[in-house]
């Protein structure tokens, strides 16, 4: 074997340097280099758990925002919409009411136009009676002949108004 290694071109001394050189270069390296890089990586590593961590919290509080701002709407929906049947009940009440007060309003101008109708047609029967009383008497003492007295033109009046009124 010592042969093998002479025609290899290997010496003891160098090889035992070169395995020391070695091993401290890789004490170094380990030490200085490669503990800081895995360090970092290790920080960076937890940093990317954590910010997907944080992102699964924030799509969960999205979810949760979004719901409730459903829920919201659909409760601003509601109330709008028990507000407008409530305002449409509103209308329908206030025109009932309003046709009702238009409804009495035209009973009453019909009832007071009927009145004053029948005030008229009875003033209208006084005058009428009247006028058939002073002609019965203008017509009585014109075919007479004779002046009728105070008496006689009421007597004759009166017998005009009953014979009217039959």
């Amino acid at each position: 074997m010592g042969e093998t290694l002479q025609t290899l071109g290997i010496q003891w001394p160098k090889l035992i340097a070169q395995v020391i050189n070695f091993a401290i270069v890789m004490f170094v390296l380990w030490k200085w280099a490669y503990k800081p890089v895995l360090k970092m990586l290790e920080l960076r590593r937890d940093k990317v758990a954590e910010s997907i961590t944080n992102a699964d919290k924030i799509k969960a509080e999205l979810a949760a925002t979004e719901a409730k701002r459903l829920e919201v709407l659909n409760q601003a929906n509601d109330q709008a919409n028990k507000l407008i049947e409530e305002a449409r009940a509103a209308a329908a009440r206030v025109q009932a009411q309003e046709t009702q007060r238009a409804v009495a309003a035209a009973e009453q101008i019909v009832a007071k136009a009927r009145e004053a109708t029948a005030q008229d047609h009875a003033r209208m029967l006084i005058e009428l009676k009247r006028e058939v009383g002073r002609l019965v008497v203008q017509t009585t003492a014109a075919v007479t002949g004779k002046v009728l007295t105070p008496d006689d033109q009421r007597r004759l009046i009166e017998d005009a108004n009953k014979q009217l009124g039959a």
